[in-house]
């Protein structure tokens, strides 16, 4: 009885002293974009990062317009983003560093089983756009100067306008769920359109085209601009989204569930 009592004291003492040294470190402050949420893929990287470096992480997950103005202010350590020219933007100003190329998807354009607009299987993203405004069907749009927002104003011939396209100013899921139930066209990166596919009548119509590839960047915020950032715990957390461990599960995240993986690393 002794023995099992020394025993349990032993193990609640290794326990309280891992959480008491998880607690002196600073948490990670991870601005990202919704995608690497709603589609769970940081469900399965976060903690294992956690589990390896001690280091606790806080992620907000928000547009990636959002995330890099988060980094701009320096109320982030590290961001994982996906819109490439904006990110350049930080990269030159001298606000972030150490940016580096994780995976990619892409975005696929999402319609009504009916296709009123008639752009199933064009080779053209923007010419699929320009036929939707052309009749009035209605799109929903992210609305929210996230990455797929950017791309899709992108891909834009016109300046949309009218009752016909709707601004949800919402996370990838929730516009989803918008565009479902008004049976609408939508962008969407492809790994969240998997991870809600089931819930979805929508169809992929249009993709392929090479403006519709999705790729995403990890980076630091610099100390140099802001001292109080985790600069140590940043650091560790770029280290890890480069490591083959981490590339693996990339290539494979998604594969049983849906038949494809949702990201491809790089």
């Amino acid at each position: 009885m002794k023995r099992k009592l020394s025993v349990g004291l032993m193990v609640l003492s290794l326990v309280v002293m891992v959480l008491v040294g998880c607690a002196a470190k600073k948490p990670v402050i991870l601005a990202t974009t919704t995608s690497t949420v709603d589609s769970g893929l940081l469900d399965v990287l976060v903690p294992m990062y956690e589990k390896k470096t001690g280091y606790l992480v806080k992620t907000i997950a928000v547009g990636t317009g959002q995330a890099l103005a988060m980094g701009e202010k320096g109320d982030a350590d590290v961001l994982l983003v996906h819109s490439p020219v904006a990110e350049q933007k930080l990269v030159d100003s001298g606000v972030a560093v150490d940016r580096h190329y994780i995976m990619y998807n892409d975005f696929v354009l999402l319609g009504p089983q009916g296709d009123p607009a008639g752009v199933r299987g064009m080779g053209l993203a923007s010419e699929a756009l320009a036929k939707i405004a052309q009749v009035g069907a209605n799109f929903v749009s992210r609305g929210d100067d996230s990455g797929t927002h950017k791309k899709e104003k992108e891909l834009w011939r016109i300046q949309p306008q009218g009752a016909w396209y709707i601004e949800a100013g919402a996370g990838m899921s929730a516009t989803l769920a918008i565009a479902e139930d008004k049976q609408a066209y939508i962008l969407s990166d492809r790994g969240t359109y998997l991870a809600y596919k089931t819930n979805l009548s929508l169809e992929v119509l249009v993709e392929g085209d090479a403006l519709l590839l999705n790729p995403y960047h990890v980076m630091r915020v610099n100390q140099d601009k802001f001292q109080h950032v985790n600069t140590k715990g940043a650091i560790k957390f770029v280290e890890f989204m480069l490591s083959d461990e981490v590339r693996e599960i990339i290539r494979d995240f998604g594969v049983d569930k849906y038949g494809e993986a949702l990201f491809v690393p790089q």
